[in-house]
């Protein structure tokens, strides 16, 4: 993940960020095991470290893509480490919760099922898999500049509900969550970082916003979901 705004892992979360850490279960952290997939800058590994997390491992596709959080990141309980999805570098059975937030639509097309077959395998008997995509709803890719731009996908709770089935896990909960404020932060990122190259602009009003609409029942831009490997 490219840091062109020189910016720092935090431990303050906002809008899907924050979901994603409360729909997780403190017993799938404290004491736990885990590996996110997709860990950016590290922000879940902080957030998962102060829950209780016995261990933490963050891969990422490169050793670029892991600069910013290796530079800030200091913890015996948390490393990085260069990892690919379909092929996770690691035993079987290695871990008690396996994360990815927001990175099943950025493998390559039709992949899907390669990664759920490594995710189980890693996974330890009665392991856990916390999941986070975009949607497949209409306004969801209309307002989705990386749809238009370069086919970002956007997932189904059917499609997902079948990736379960079909690779022995079963759902734990599912939540769909986010709306107009999510697509208004998404475009304030996007218009501030690659034009303006600065920081979201009123980032602390859209924040709260999002936040007040995580908490409000439905949505239709992101889709959270708990598997459980049986």
């Amino acid at each position: 993940m490219k840091n062109i705004l020189e910016e720092k892992p935090t431990e303050e979360l906002h809008g899907r960020t924050l979901f994603n850490s409360r729909f997780m279960s403190d017993s799938d952290v404290r004491n736990k095991k885990i590996l996110d997939i997709g860990c950016g800058f590290g922000w879940f590994e902080l957030n998962a470290i102060k829950r209780g997390a016995a261990y933490i491992e963050g891969i990422e596709l490169t050793r670029d893509d892991l600069k910013t959080a290796k530079r800030y990141i200091r913890n015996a309980g948390i490393s990085f480490r260069v990892g690919n999805a379909m092929e996770l570098p690691y035993k079987d059975g290695s871990f008690d919760t396996v994360v990815s937030w927001e990175v099943l639509e950025h493998l390559p097309e039709n992949s899907e099922a390669i990664m759920f077959r490594e995710v189980r395998r890693v996974l330890k008997e009665r392991g856990v898999f916390y999941l986070s995509v975009p949607n497949d709803s209409f306004f969801c890719k209309l307002f989705d500049p990386a749809w238009w731009l370069i086919g970002h996908r956007h997932y189904s709770k059917s499609t997902l509900v079948s990736l379960a089935k079909n690779h022995d896990f079963k759902i734990g909960k599912l939540a769909l969550k986010g709306g107009w404020w999510e697509i208004i932060s998404l475009w304030n990122l996007y218009i501030s970082k690659w034009i303006f190259r600065r920081k979201p602009f009123l980032q602390g009003l859209i924040s709260k916003k999002q936040d007040d609409e995580y908490k409000k029942k439905g949505g239709f831009t992101n889709i959270f979901i708990e598997y459980k490997k049986i």
